[in-house]
């Protein structure tokens, strides 16, 4: 079986869409990183520039521990929030990814399964032992795909799921922290 030009032709403007599609959805993930982080370089400095100057106005040891105590609940909520919002583009972009990939592996799918069975329209008398390895080794790339993105899905399921545990756990560390601090 030969390929026309006009198949390959249609093949290449397909990887190119493709390709252009992936480069569109990695330029949007950098760009949301971007934004984020100078939204929080800006908070930042502005948050800095306040705790300066609340410094400068202590008088004493115990308003210095005290300026100290209150900003390590803020900063930590901060810093979860941050790695929140990092957590979720990385999320967003892998799904991205993965909602193309997964369209692209069934388009795939489909034009083997179409060469297969116009091979085996044309297949020679006996051959069917040979069709059958055919068909049996596509099922089973198939079944390794979906295995593999199940387990792919799980483990970003794992991973959220630890997350929120470890945020809590900090959230609440940082709460008595501050907590201990006041008195």
């Amino acid at each position: 079986m030969n390929l026309t030009p006009e198949q390959i032709a249609a093949a290449q403007k397909a990887n190119l869409e493709t390709l252009s599609g992936l480069t569109n959805q990695a330029l949007q993930s950098i760009e949301k990183l971007v934004e984020l982080n100078m939204h929080i370089a800006k908070q930042s400095l502005s948050d800095s520039m306040n705790s300066a100057k609340k410094a400068l106005e202590v008088k004493d040891i115990q308003q210095l521990l005290a300026h100290q105590a209150e900003a390590v609940q803020p900063m930590a909520e901060k810093i979860m929030a941050y790695s929140r919002h990092l957590y979720e583009l990385a999320h967003e972009t892998q799904n991205s990814f993965t909602q193309s990939a997964e369209k692209e592996f069934q388009a795939g799918q489909k034009k083997i399964n179409s060469l297969v069975e116009e091979w085996t329209k044309n297949a020679p008398v006996g051959s069917d032992a040979a069709v059958q390895a055919m068909k049996q080794a596509i099922a089973s790339a198939n079944n390794v795909f979906e295995t593999s993105q199940k387990a792919v899905k799980h483990a970003v399921e794992v991973a959220q799921t630890n997350l929120t545990t470890a945020t809590e756990t900090v959230m609440k560390a940082a709460d008595t922290a501050s907590k201990t601090s006041k008195k």
